[in-house]
C-alpha cells in the first residue's frame, strides 16, 4: 500500500511538471491579464454600475477560460501519452492502472486548485473583499469536478474533440440545469399537454443526476453577500460525492482497455 502511494505521489509529481513545460501557468497568466485588460474597457463603456459592470465581467470570464484551460490540458495531456504509448510503458513497470489513474486526477485537482488561485488573484487586483477567498474556494472544487470529469471523458474516447465537446455540453447543461427547470414549470405552459409533463419529468430527472453547478462560484458572492460555510460545505460534498463516481467509472473504463 505505501508503496502505491509513492507511485500516485510520482505520477501526480509529474503530471505538475508536465503543465509546467507546456507552459500552461503563462497561458493561464496571459489569460487572465487579457480578461483585466477587457474588464477595463467594459468599465469605461458602461454607463451605470461601472464597478458592478468590470467585476462581474471579470469573474465570470475568469471562471469560464480557467475551466476551459483546464479541460483542454487534461484531454491534451491524456491524448498526448496514449498516442506516444506512455501509459503502456508506465504500466510495464509494476504500476497498477488504479495507481495511474490516481495520481493523473491528484495532479490536476492540484492544477486546479492553483488555476483558481492565479484567477483569484486577478479578482484582487479589482476589489479586495473577503469574498475573494470563497469564490477561488468554490471555482477550485469546480475545477476538480471538471477535472475528473475531463479525465474519464478522454480515457473514454480517446480523442481531444468528443472529451472536450462532452465536457462543454455536461457543464452547460449542468450550470443552466435550474433555469431550465423554471422555463419547464412556467405558467406560460399548457400544464395539460403531454410534451410539458414529459419534458418537465426529463427535467426533474436530470436535476437528482447532475450535481447542480449553478452553485458555484457566483458573481453575487463578490457584489453581495459571501456565501456561508454551510453553503460552501456543500459544494464540498458535491465535489466529493460526483468525483468519486466520476473517478470510479474512469478506472473502470481504464481496465476494461486493452493496452
Amino acid at each position: 500500500m505505501r508503496k502505491t502511494l509513492g507511485k500516485i505521489r510520482i505520477i501526480a509529481r509529474f503530471t505538475l511538471l508536465e503543465a509546467w513545460r507546456t507552459r500552461l501557468p503563462w497561458v493561464a497568466l496571459a489569460t487572465a491579464g487579457l480578461l483585466l485588460l477587457a474588464s477595463l474597457f467594459v468599465q469605461h463603456i458602461a454607463v451605470t454600475e461601472t464597478a458592478r459592470m468590470q467585476l462581474g465581467f471579470l469573474s465570470a470570464t475568469l471562471r469560464l477560460t480557467t475551466l476551459f484551460l483546464l479541460t483542454l490540458h487534461v484531454t491534451a495531456s491524456i491524448v498526448r501519452e496514449f498516442n506516444d504509448k506512455g501509459v503502456d510503458l508506465l504500466l510495464a513497470l509494476d504500476l497498477p492502472r488504479a495507481g495511474y489513474y490516481l495520481g493523473r486526477f491528484a495532479g490536476f485537482a492540484i492544477i486546479a486548485v492553483l488555476l483558481a488561485a492565479s484567477a483569484a488573484a486577478a479578482l484582487l487586483l479589482v476589489i479586495r473583499s473577503p469574498a475573494v477567498a470563497a469564490w477561488a474556494v468554490s471555482l477550485a472544487l469546480e475545477g476538480i469536478l471538471i477535472a475528473a470529469l475531463a479525465l474519464f471523458c478522454v480515457v473514454s474516447f480517446a480523442h481531444i474533440m468528443p472529451a472536450v465537446s462532452f465536457v462543454v455540453a455536461f457543464y452547460l447543461l449542468a450550470r443552466g440545469l435550474t433555469a431550465i427547470r423554471l422555463l419547464a414549470q412556467s405558467p406560460l405552459l399548457s400544464p395539460n399537454e403531454w410534451t410539458t409533463r414529459a419534458i418537465g419529468g426529463l427535467v426533474d430527472a436530470l436535476s437528482w443526476v447532475l450535481p447542480d453547478l449553478s452553485r458555484f462560484t457566483l458573481t453575487s458572492w463578490l457584489v453581495g453577500a459571501p456565501p456561508s460555510a454551510e453553503a460552501l460545505g456543500f459544494l464540498a460534498i458535491q465535489t466529493l460525492i460526483y468525483g468519486a463516481l466520476l473517478v470510479c467509472a474512469g478506472l473502470y473504463d481504464l481496465y476494461r482497455k486493452s493496452l
